[in-house]
């Protein structure tokens, strides 16, 4: 389908998230969905992707999509300059409120598996034993001593525990420690701690300052609910169906599945008007 260039396009800023939302499962971009995307461009608004991803994590997919503008990572607390290479913001998280926050956690859980994310530019996620690992291609390194974790500045701790649900556990890591650290889901088998008052909302508002977009010209596509923040912040949230209920339930509308080109289907629809 060949999309107008110059259609009328109602939104000035479209925002994205990665995992579940604009890859499909094989961690790839349709063609589809990047012909939207280049129409969406092409008419006026800004592509932005806002990930709970670090920026090493990040940064080769957005060179196969030649975007060369501003991503928001880590949950909001990187802004990266995909064209520059370089990070515009970083927040840190304090690991003595970490460590904390972690022992109050197992205490009232019991022991947890870590990892955590190194800040930085070429920052690498530390795994520490017991830690499931996601297959793919991210980039990780195991380390035999826990306390390894603490060794370098961190943006985030991801925890694991070998019986509790997802939701059971950040229900829990929120209940005992949600006073120190964030807790937020962000896909299956991935419950992270971050700085308290940090979400993808806060990172986004700071890259749309920078381009000089506004919350009311906001779209915004996401799965998980560490997305609910920036559905907030957005003036139109959409969900992707295959999106945890949570997101669902604030999201203004819901398209199809990232395997169905569910970001496509959505942009096609405002760019005929």
């Amino acid at each position: 389908m060949t999309l107008p260039a110059t259609s009328a396009f109602p939104y000035s800023l479209v925002a994205t998230d990665l995992d579940g939302t604009l890859l499909r499962p094989d961690d790839t971009i349709s063609a589809r969905t990047r012909e939207a995307l280049a129409a969406v461009t092409a008419a006026g608004a800004a592509h932005i992707v806002v990930t709970g991803r670090a920026a090493p994590w990040t940064r080769h997919i957005l060179d196969d999509l030649g975007y060369d503008g501003l991503a928001v990572c880590a949950q909001g607390g990187q802004v990266y300059h995909a064209g520059e290479r370089r990070l515009l913001t970083s927040v840190t998280l304090d690991r003595q409120l970490a460590g904390l926050a972690i022992a109050k956690i197992e205490a009232e859980v019991g022991p947890l598996h870590l990892a955590a994310s190194r800040d930085g530019l070429e920052g690498a996620v530390v795994v520490a034993p017991g830690y499931r690992v996601h297959e793919g291609p991210l980039p990780n390194v195991l380390v035999d001593n826990p306390a390894d974790l603490w060794a370098e500045p961190i943006n985030k701790v991801y925890i694991q525990h070998p019986e509790l649900s997802d939701d059971a556990l950040a229900a829990a890591a929120r209940e005992v420690a949600g006073d120190l650290v964030g807790v937020i889901m962000a896909g299956p088998g991935i419950v992270e701690l971050l700085p308290l008052g940090l979400s993808k909302a806060t990172g986004l508002s700071l890259a749309a300052r920078r381009l000089g977009v506004k919350a009311a010209g906001t779209i915004a596509f996401g799965d998980m609910p560490n997305d609910v923040p920036m559905f907030g912040w957005a003036a139109y949230g959409v969900a992707m169906a295959n999106a945890h209920d949570e997101l669902k339930a604030v999201a203004d509308e819901i398209t199809t599945s990232n395997e169905d080109d569910g970001i496509a289907v959505v942009l096609e629809r405002l760019l005929a008007g």
